[in-house]
């Protein structure tokens, strides 16, 4: 079957980062759908894991962490779906991924499409829906659905598709959200995704806030640079607040006072850990992602889809890739179709 891979790992803008392969196509057994691929969705852990480095890989490694498609065939532990079934995803990082015509994947990983999207819009949103579904409403154990209304939200980098998904999730359940942004196009883009306000993460954050009304906010979503926001973002909490986290330090944090004497929960995210760990619960991604469907297509959540790059091969994959490295992608990427 048809597959994009690398055996080196290099600078995007060298034709070998990544190409176009065959491999075997694998067979179901146990929990795992065979799924063919019909579009995928680029994220950073994508251009994370291909990044330079001196290591050198025998067979071609198969990254992508986002598809839609349609069960080919099922393992004989498989009780959620069936072959014919429309289904999206974000996968398992330790497993071969989605830049192939057919995939295996857990099905406790897997939801079914959202009926109103077509496979590029769809393919969209599962790496970024589950990340803030767990960070918000699992691990910062804000609620979804009321309980928390009224209750402020600074979520730092919100045109990104984490953001983009979490600002939406936050105003659904009633939230102020303040979302940063730095180019008139992502201020836009936040304020189209429901933001109540938009500050510049450019600029200080605080005086910014209070010019608002906000001398602090009862929680704060960092999906940006950890370190460089850290003090600000103790000065910023309220008193048993909580932080959300999904980006690694770049440099030593603080984290006695003020946060100790404030009492703030700091959480950290990382959608792949159930998948990874096999955790007992590792069926609540299909649990998110059957929830995702049924709000998207109730109206009550967008897509973060802004474009689709051609169809799925090596060179549509380079271009996602340079894209996203850019730092300049507003919402998500997508290649649809052979």
């Amino acid at each position: 079957m048809k597959a994009i891979g690398l055996t080196r790992y290099l600078p995007i803008a060298d034709p070998a980062s990544l190409l176009d392969v065959e491999i075997e196509k694998p067979t179901a057994a146990a929990h795992d759908l065979l799924v063919r691929i019909e579009a995928v969705s680029v994220n950073p852990v994508d251009t994370k894991i291909r990044s330079p480095k001196p290591e050198v890989e025998s067979a071609p490694k198969i990254l992508g962490y986002d598809a839609a498609g349609v069960v080919e065939s099922v393992g004989a532990a498989v009780s959620l779906f069936k072959p014919g079934d429309a289904v999206y995803y974000a996968g398992d990082v330790t497993r071969s991924g989605s830049n192939a015509q057919f995939q295996l994947v857990d099905e406790r990983l897997v939801g079914r499409k959202p009926k109103t999207l077509d496979c590029a819009a769809a393919a969209a949103l599962p790496l970024t829906s589950i990340t803030a579904y767990e960070l918000l409403f699992q691990r910062m154990r804000l609620d979804p659905d009321g309980a928390d209304r009224g209750k402020s939200l600074l979520i730092i980098a919100g045109a990104g598709g984490v953001g983009s998904i979490a600002i939406q999730l936050a105003r659904r359940a009633g939230m102020r959200v303040i979302a940063t942004a730095s180019r008139p196009q992502t201020v836009a883009w936040c304020t189209r995704m429901g933001a109540t306000h938009v500050i510049d993460h450019r600029e200080p954050l605080s005086a910014q806030l209070k010019a608002l009304g906000f001398d602090q906010v009862d929680a704060i979503v960092n999906l940006a640079d950890t370190a460089k926001y850290w003090q600000e973002m103790g000065e910023l909490i309220a008193p048993q607040g909580h932080f959300g986290l999904i980006v690694e330090p770049s440099a030593p944090l603080n984290i006695g006072d003020p946060l100790k004497a404030k009492c703030v929960g700091i959480h950290w995210e990382m959608m792949f850990a159930r998948a990874r760990y096999k955790t007992p619960d590792m069926i609540e991604q299909h649990r998110m992602l059957e929830r995702i469907a049924d709000l998207v297509d109730a109206g009550e959540l967008e897509s973060t889809h802004t474009e689709t790059l051609g169809t799925i091969n090596a060179a549509n994959l380079r271009a996602a890739h340079a894209r996203l490295e850019s730092g300049s992608t507003i919402g998500k990427l997508s290649l649809a179709g052979w």
